[in-house]
């Protein structure tokens, strides 16, 4: 199978009912990265226990600004759950030491200076941290598609952004799907069994 770098990046993947491991069930994936050697993404509707006011101190950065205190960070996924990346939309003028910017999609920055923009004001205005990523080797994510654990769903960057951004974290499984048209109640989560 051949593909592009960016075959399925810059889309959502959505765990389909019958995701039966406990990190993915019921999750929405934006996929930042998908090439020959595997596939990386965020789990963006897994909100933790953890605020933006307790990260923020534990890295010894000040955070003032009230509206973020109480944003929660995200489960990301499994790996690496240690390390912290920011997924938020391109800005024309930063520059952090560590982004990538996905074509015609949003931005993923692990560097610690967006977090310190964050802190002074002058970082994304709108904006997802989470702990940990998702990782796939290669051919196992096609072949978890195939097998009917994911759903990929291609958007625009402002309709993902919207569901991102402004959806509450509870709901945005079910925005994602409604982009689709399908209506959650008819779908199985068996193959052939709609």
């Amino acid at each position: 199978m051949s593909f592009s770098a960016d075959h399925l990046a810059n889309q959502f993947l959505i765990a389909m009912p019958g995701m039966v491991d406990p990190n993915f069930a019921g999750a929405v994936i934006y996929l930042f990265e998908h090439t020959e050697r595997g596939a990386m993404g965020l789990v963006v509707n897994r909100p933790t226990e953890v605020d933006l006011a307790t990260l923020f101190d534990k890295i010894e950065l000040k955070l003032e600004i009230a509206p973020l205190l109480e944003q929660p960070v995200y489960f990301g996924g499994p790996v690496q759950v240690e390390r912290g990346f920011v997924l938020h939309e391109p800005e024309p003028n930063a520059a952090y030491s560590s982004s990538l910017v996905i074509p015609g999609g949003l931005t993923m920055t692990t560097s610690k200076d967006v977090l310190e923009a964050v802190a002074s004001g002058t970082g994304p205005k709108k904006f997802l941290m989470t702990l940990g990523y998702a990782g796939w080797g290669a051919g196992q994510l096609e072949e978890e598609i195939t097998l009917n654990g994911w759903m990929n769903v291609p958007l625009s960057r402002q309709q993902m952004a919207d569901i991102i951004f402004d959806t509450p974290s509870s709901q945005r499984y079910e925005r994602a799907m409604s982009r689709l048209g399908f209506d959650l109640s008819h779908l199985s989560g068996e193959a052939g069994h709609a």
